[in-house]
Formats: C-alpha cells, sequence, structure tokens
C-alpha cells in the first residue's frame, strides 16, 4: 500500500517545487496494488502515476486509479442498504397485512338468498349466513365428539377435556366469521392450528399420516376461499405461502397433496373475485353511461325548448313592437282606431303567453305530465298571416296538395318556419311583399317563403339577405327542425334584392309515426 500524498511529496522533491500544505483526510485515498480491488480512473481523469510526474518509479507499469472520498463510498453503501430496504418492504409487506394490518372487503350489498321480516329489530334474515352458522355448529359438535372418543381410549396417553374444547371450537368458529370477517377468521385458525396439530398426533388414529381432522381440513378450506374472494391478491399469496410452509414443517410427505388442494382452492376464489371485479366495473360503466345519455338527453329537450322558445317570443314580441310603433300613427288622434289598435296588441300579447305556457308546461309538472293545448299546425298558418298583414306586411299565401292528417311533427316544424320567415320579414324588410308557397308532394311538404326589399325605415339591415351575416339564431333554428325531421333548408338573398327561404320535410309513414 502506498499514499497517493507520499508519491506527491516525492515528485515535489525531485522536481524542487515546495512542499504543499497537507491534505485532510477524505482527500486520501490508499492506492491497491491487487488488480481486483483497484479503482479505475474516470475517462480524462489523471491517476496516481501522472500526479507523481514524469520522474516516479515505473510509470509505464502502473494502472490508473481515482481518488473517491469517504463520503462517497458512504453514500454508496447507503444506497445500497436503501434498495435492499425498499426490496426487504416489498416481501415482508404482505405477510405484515395478512397477519396484522390487512382487512378484507366488504360483503357484497345484495344478497340473493335472503328473506326481510317484519321485526325491526332483525330487518332482513340472510339465508347463507344461517346456512354457515348451521354448519359450524355441526363442525364444532363433529370435531368435539371425535376427539372425546380418542381420548377415551388415549390410555395414557389422554389430554384434558379443555383442549377438547379448543379444538372444537378451532373447527367451528373461523366458519361462522368468515363471511363477514374472512381474514379475522383465518387469523384465528392459523393461531389455533397448533392446537389441533398436537391434539391429533397425542390422541389421533393417524399414525404416520398427516396430523388434520377432516372438519378442520373442511374448515380451513372454506376460509381460505373466503380469503381469496374477499382480500387484496397480496395478502392471498402471503397466506397460501404460510399454508404451504406449514404443511411442510408439520408433515413433509403430505406438502405435495397440500399444495395442490390449497392452490386449487385458491384460484378458483381469486377467479370468482376477478368475475366479481369486473361485473361490478361493468355495472359502474353502465351507469355512468345512462347518465351521459340522460345528460344528453337533457340537452337535447333544452335545445328544442330554446328553439320553441326562440319562435314564439320572436314572433309575437316583432308583430307587437311593429303594431305598437304603427298603431298611433295610423289611428292619428282617433279614440277608436286606437282602441283596436291596442286590443290587437293585447290579443297577440295573450296568443304569446298562451303558447309560452304550452313550450314551458312540462317543465312545471315533476311527473312529465300537462295538460297545454295541441302543438300549432297547418291550420293556424292563416293567424299567422293575418297577424303579418296587420303589421304592414302584404302577404300572399298558396297551398297546393292535401295537407290535412299529417303528423304532428311535421305540422309544427312548417308552422315554425312560416312564422320565423314572417317575422324576419318584419324585422328587416318592413312593409315588403311576402310570398308564402307551402306544397305536398307524395312524401313530402315544400315550404317556400320569399319577401322582397322592404319599403319602410327601419333601425336594422335593409333587408333579410343580411340575416346570414347576423347572429343567424333564427336560421339555425329552422335548420335544426328540417334536420329532425330528415329534411333540409336553404336560405338566402335573391334576384330581387329580398329574401328567400326553402324548405323540404319529408312525411315519414305512419308505422314509424306510430
Amino acid at each position: 500500500m502506498i499514499s497517493v500524498q507520499r508519491i506527491r511529496r516525492f515528485g515535489r522533491r525531485i522536481s524542487g517545487r515546495r512542499p504543499s500544505p497537507p491534505e485532510s483526510p477524505a482527500d486520501v485515498l490508499l492506492v491497491q496494488t491487487t488488480p481486483l480491488l483497484t479503482l479505475p480512473a474516470s475517462p480524462g481523469e489523471p491517476g496516481p502515476a501522472e500526479t507523481a510526474g514524469p520522474q516516479s518509479d515505473k510509470p509505464d507499469d502502473a494502472a490508473p486509479h481515482r481518488r473517491v472520498s469517504v463520503p462517497e463510498v458512504g453514500g454508496r453503501l447507503r444506497g445500497g442498504f436503501g434498495r435492499m430496504r425498499e426490496v426487504g418492504a416489498l416481501v415482508v409487506r404482505p405477510f405484515q397485512l395478512a397477519l396484522f394490518q390487512g382487512d378484507a372487503d366488504t360483503p357484497p350489498a345484495s344478497r340473493r338468498l335472503s328473506i326481510p321480516v317484519a321485526l325491526p329489530w332483525l330487518g332482513t334474515i340472510n339465508l347463507v349466513q344461517i346456512a354457515e352458522l348451521i354448519l359450524a355448529y355441526v363442525l364444532f359438535g363433529t370435531t368435539l365428539s371425535m376427539v372425546l372418543d380418542w381420548n377415551a381410549e388415549a390410555g395414557s396417553r389422554q389430554i384434558g377435556e379443555g383442549f377438547a374444547y379448543l379444538t372444537a371450537l378451532a373447527a367451528g368458529l373461523p366458519v361462522a366469521l368468515r363471511d363477514r370477517w374472512p381474514l379475522a377468521a383465518w387469523r384465528v385458525a392459523a393461531v389455533l392450528a397448533p392446537v389441533t396439530i398436537w391434539v391429533a398426533v397425542t390422541v389421533g388414529r393417524s399414525g404416520n399420516g398427516p396430523p388434520y381432522l377432516v372438519p378442520v381440513v373442511v374448515m380451513y378450506l372454506l376460509v381460505l376461499y373466503s380469503v381469496a374472494v374477499r382480500c387484496d391478491r397480496r395478502i392471498t399469496l402471503a397466506v397460501w405461502i404460510i399454508t404451504v410452509l406449514t404443511a411442510w414443517i408439520v408433515h413433509p410427505n403430505s406438502m405435495a397433496l397440500v399444495s395442490v388442494i390449497v392452490s386449487v382452492v385458491v384460484l378458483f376464489g381469486y377467479n370468482v373475485r376477478t368475475r366479481r371485479t369486473a361485473t361490478a366495473k361493468l355495472a359502474r360503466e353502465e351507469r355512468r353511461t345512462r347518465e351521459a345519455e340522460g345528460a344528453q338527453a337533457a340537452l337535447a329537450e333544452r335545445a328544442r325548448i330554446a328553439r320553441e322558445l326562440h319562435d314564439v317570443v320572436a314572433h309575437h314580441m316583432s308583430v307587437i313592437a311593429i303594431q305598437a310603433e304603427a298603431v298611433p300613427l295610423k289611428a292619428a288622434g282617433d279614440p277608436a282606431q286606437l282602441e283596436a289598435g291596442l286590443a290587437e296588441i293585447r290579443g297577440l300579447s295573450l296568443e304569446a303567453i298562451a303558447e309560452l305556457r304550452n313550450v314551458l308546461g312540462v317543465l312545471r309538472d315533476q311527473d312529465g305530465r300537462t295538460d297545454t293545448a295541441p302543438q300549432p299546425g297547418f291550420d293556424r298558418i292563416d293567424e299567422l298571416v293575418a297577424n303579418a298583414r296587420a303589421a304592414g306586411l302584404a302577404v300572399l299565401v298558396r297551398r297546393a296538395g292535401e295537407l290535412d292528417g299529417l303528423p304532428p311533427a311535421v305540422g309544427l316544424s312548417a308552422y315554425r318556419i312560416v312564422q320565423e320567415s314572417l317575422s324576419n320579414a318584419m324585422r328587416h324588410a318592413p312593409g315588403a311583399t311576402v310570398a308564402v308557397d307551402i306544397s305536398r308532394d307524395s312524401d313530402t311538404i315544400r315550404v317556400w317563403v320569399a319577401n322582397g326589399p322592404g319599403t319602410a325605415p327601419t333601425g336594422g339591415p335593409a333587408n333579410g339577405a343580411t340575416e346570414t351575416r347576423g347572429a343567424g339564431q333564427g336560421l339555425v333554428g329552422m335548420r335544426e327542425r328540417a334536420a329532425l325531421l330528415g329534411g333540409a333548408l336553404e336560405a338566402g338573398p335573391s334576384s330581387d334584392g329580398g329574401f328567400e327561404i326553402r324548405a323540404t320535410l319529408p312525411i315519414p309513414d305512419q308505422e314509424s309515426v306510430s
């Protein structure tokens, strides 16, 4: 072993340098001459041979080394111990959960074999729990009778009756606990297992065979199945390992058979747990899907109500506003004409309120029932035309084909399209001439509404053609109504400076409507 500090001093003495102050112990490294323990130098880092200078002993044969401080070595050791602790924690944690800290899942909420009882303090009777209590009592009695008979024939190997009762309790109590507390039932069985094995070896008739009582074996397999079904897989694995190791310690010759039986029970229980988990996850996904569908239906209903409100409010408010502006000018101080105009405005207001009540009636009734009037259709087109003419529009109406007996959805959509078109004409082209054409083919309703340029001044756009550059909520609603029926709607400016709307509404078959 050669000190690096001593080599440096020797090199300085030869080169004529003054010796530097002694270095701290943390900077000193003993250079190991044995190749197995030599620390190689990092790339680009000079070794001690280069540090010693060109006149040092054996400069060509010296292996490169690097200086490692004591804190660095301690850090490496601490890191290694830290990884060992992590691995140890991963190995020990399942056994801690199985023996001391773990707990099982709650029992399933829904049980098929349950009978409701009228007694308030009893609630429901679970037939599965009753069957397990009966089985626990049978195992207790069978084990007690078996051990007492063996003890009577044991002669000098007799044991106290207390051990017989304790063995019987070890066979029955875990079965009574396994439905509600399966992991606690296994812990009870594990704690009392030495007693049952000792009793079987002392007074039993097993001879050289496995020292396991049949009722205790039945109990343990039932408890093991409950642990696999209701506990985490780490706990199940730890329980399986403890069981196999115990079987190897107690009776090595039967370890293979015990391992096979225990593994089958554990795998069967784990498979049941996996299926239950998948079923519960599927039920949660179905519930989320139903909630999403309900939210989507609510949004669709809100959109429908918004369209209805827009059509009702926009049309009637436009007519009322125009009437309120035109009545004083038309009356010109005549009280009779003024009274007639106000009465007409009142009638329009009442009609708007009635239609609003018709739209919002279903929202007020929590059961979904409503006593509102039927939705408007082709039979009320004349009312729209009368209101538009009263507001100053020259409306020409043409009907072609049989318009009676149509589905309510088709009649309502056509009514709303005509209503919105007349409202747009009143707002954007007051005083214009409006043409309304409603025709029916064999399976299609065609609605065409066109207005010319307005003749009266307005504060809004000059005509309906600029509607496409505005908010256009009315046009959007009309297109949605046509699309819901599988039809189409086209809107745009006409060649004479006005605006026109063309809608095609398919008539569904009566079977699909019903």
